[in-house]
């Protein structure tokens, strides 16, 4: 992302949190940018287009606000919990940004937005399940998913409480809270059998994938308009290469690898390579 393109969103989401959404206009985006109307379309080809890249800014914001809080010295309860304190930070700095989208439905139920959501959610579902792991040890691990999914329950309701509380929420004592919590279900479980097991979320996460997969030539199609946005020429030499090796009747597993290794350190391209990986896996 370029220095422009990021001003415009910062105006942007100034402009949205303030008047909406559906009222914030082009125009006013693009004169409190510094730009011409024609000049923003250089940017980002609709409104649509401009929210897509505000989430995945926000995105890129968290998993930078998570790897600016975690030391090596930490146990992983303590990063754990430095990390939700830097989630719900970023979610009271945006909170108004946030209110809004929530009370306008701003976010257009778009393909590739469904997909940039979708694959975050597994993300999320992945970074929660190996921090549980983590704290409470391998012993766990049959219970992961179900106390993942309890865990993140938790978590999404006191952010919705958290949006809307007084300013003088207190982030550390809620994140402690939710840990103790957790804490009692892990030593109460084990009295149960497992109901999320590997097998079945397996079952479900393929169920997804298979049911709502864009085609190869969508994904593709996505990608390269992502990469023109971020304009370094190296990432549109590995495009190319890329898609003439998807291109062949027997395509490389090594050289496909390779290709989206190269895209690595750029949030917005991790849904593609996601997407790509998948397809091939289960070829």
């Amino acid at each position: 992302m370029n220095e422009k393109d990021r001003q415009i969103i910062e105006v942007s989401m100034r402009l949205f949190a303030s008047k909406g959404f559906s009222t914030t206009s082009i125009q006013e985006i693009a004169t409190e940018s510094g730009i011409s109307k024609g000049a923003f379309y250089l940017h980002f080809k609709s409104k649509d287009d401009l929210l897509l890249a505000i989430l995945q800014y926000h995105f890129e914001m968290i998993e930078q606000a998570f790897s600016e809080v975690i030391t090596s010295s930490q146990s992983p309860r303590e990063k754990f919990i430095s990390q939700q304190m830097a989630l719900y930070s970023h979610f009271l700095t945006h909170r108004d940004f946030l209110i809004m989208l929530t009370k306008e439905q701003a976010i257009p139920r778009n393909e590739t937005i469904k997909h940039l959501l979708l694959g975050k959610q597994m993300d999320s579902h992945q970074h929660y399940r190996q921090s549980i792991i983590d704290i409470y040890g391998p012993d766990i691990e049959p219970y992961s998913w179900d106390i993942t999914i309890i865990l993140e329950g938790m978590i999404k309701s006191y952010m919705g409480v958290l949006l809307f509380s007084s300013p003088d929420f207190n982030i550390k004592q809620v994140t402690e809270f939710i840990l103790k919590r957790t804490d009692s279900i892990v030593k109460d479980i084990y009295e149960d059998s497992p109901f999320l097991t590997n097998d079945k979320v397996e079952e479900i996460i393929h169920f997804f994938l298979s049911s709502d997969q864009p085609s190869l030539s969508n994904v593709l199609k996505n990608l390269e308009e992502e990469i023109d946005k971020i304009g370094e020429d190296e990432l549109l030499v590995t495009f190319q290469v890329l898609k003439e090796e998807l291109e062949k009747e027997k395509p490389r597993a090594p050289v496909i690898q390779g290709m989206l290794s190269n895209f690595s350190g750029y949030p917005s391209l991790d849904h593609y390579k996601n997407l790509i990986s998948e397809y091939y896996s289960r070829k």
